[in-house]
């Protein structure tokens, strides 16, 4: 097993963009969720094979089909400027089992407070998405990678700490608690984007759907198309024909069959193993008891991902209650990119708010992202990992 960690690099960015200023005379008032009860039911589903064939990449599968920015693949041409959506969900046994992130084309993890880690589960194609969650409450740093893919961010709630990302104008955001420095929040959208089921106990009961985001967007006046704050060229995705095996960097790529970030991660222990038939790395969370695989509850499957992103960044303990702050805008930061069951030490950089965050490799040239799925997990910066 091979330990990666940090590489140090000198320079900070000022404080300004570590995080946002708040009085802590703000504050965050709580508005309960209407109870709905819904079935939990959740029928097995099989995964479709894997296509191999030689295809013409610049052909769409179907007419008017589009390469999504997110995962670089064929998806409808009617999603094409469709704004994703960001949702916070928090990771720890009581929230378990997590749904709808199967569909999720983009997946964050991140520490809080205690040690714990929250997720933020971008989706592209969400209108149709029967149930999302269990969702809880923001924390800033969030916000500025939602920003990345100009998501509408959705969230219930959250610390004071918030307040300057949230009021921020440029953020559109759908929450489950009223902010009490906003005066322009309406009543009863609340109850109207987000619900909570009897099955368990609150915090961890309460939802989303495509339908009641869709719904609130609409209510709040926020555009589903991107704005013109998007970039688009998020990733760089490497040819489908010819995808990045990382064998060109030699000896260099270490092998990582399986990615443990417990070091890094100490109740969630989430790690990854490597699928050789399919190419993916499937999500394992060491926290759960008897079987530890990610599922999603909605339909039996577990996460997996076509690419791992790690970025070591630098953070500071806000107080006594152990919020953290990170920064997000950096130029450059050590992380790794892991692929077809190899790895390779990268480089970061977030410039701006809605900039992309970039990664190169240790010659100074973007990497290529195979098209799929992406789980980034941003780690503090001292911490390790382990790859074998």
């Amino acid at each position: 097993m091979k330990k990666l960690a940090v590489f140090l690099l000198t320079g900070l960015t000022c404080a300004s963009m570590l995080f946002g200023c708040g009085s802590k005379n703000d504050t965050v008032e709580t508005v309960p969720v209407a109870e709905v009860q819904e079935s939990t039911a959740a029928p097995a589903e099989t995964e479709s094979e894997t296509e191999t064939e030689t295809v013409d990449e610049d052909v769409p599968p179907e007419e008017g089909m589009v390469k999504s920015d997110l995962t670089g693949e064929w998806i409808s041409g009617d999603l094409a400027d469709q704004r994703p959506i960001a949702v916070m969900i928090p990771d720890e046994n009581a929230a378990l089992p997590h749904y709808g992130l199967s569909n999720a084309d983009i997946l964050y993890e991140c520490s809080v407070e205690g040690n714990m880690t929250r997720l933020m589960a971008v989706f592209k194609d969400w209108k149709n998405i029967e149930r999302i969650g269990n969702i809880r409450s923001c924390r800033d740093y969030y916000v500025y990678w939602a920003k990345e893919w100009d998501a509408i961010y959705c969230h219930i709630g959250g610390p004071f700490y918030i307040l300057n990302a949230i009021n921020d104008p440029t953020t559109n955001n759908i929450t489950g608690a009223v902010l009490a420095s906003d005066p322009s929040q309406k009543k009863g959208l609340y109850d109207a984007a987000f619900y909570r089921t009897s099955d368990r106990k609150a915090p961890h009961n309460a939802y989303t759907s495509g339908d009641r985001i869709d719904k609130a967007a609409q209510a709040l006046g926020y555009s589903e198309t991107y704005t013109e704050n998007y970039q688009s060229d998020h990733f760089k995705f490497a040819s489908t024909n010819n995808p990045n095996t990382l064998e060109q960097y030699g000896s260099s790529a270490i092998p990582a069959t399986k990615i443990d970030l417990a070091g890094a991660y100490p109740i969630t222990k989430t790690y990854f193993e490597y699928n050789e038939e399919d190419g993916l790395y499937y999500r394992f969370q060491g926290m759960q008891k008897g079987d530890q695989k990610h599922m999603d509850g909605a339909n039996n499957k577990q996460l997996a991902f076509k690419n791992v992103l790690v970025q070591f960044a630098y953070y500071e303990t806000r107080d006594a209650k152990g919020y953290l702050s990170f920064q997000c805008h950096d130029d450059t930061k050590d992380g790794y990119y892991f692929t077809n069951g190899k790895g390779i030490h990268v480089t970061w950089k977030k410039t701006s708010d809605f900039a992309p965050t970039k990664f190169y490799d240790d010659n100074g040239n973007e990497i290529e992202i195979n098209p799929g799925k992406t789980n980034i997990c941003v780690v503090e910066q001292g911490k390790s990992i382990d790859a074998e």
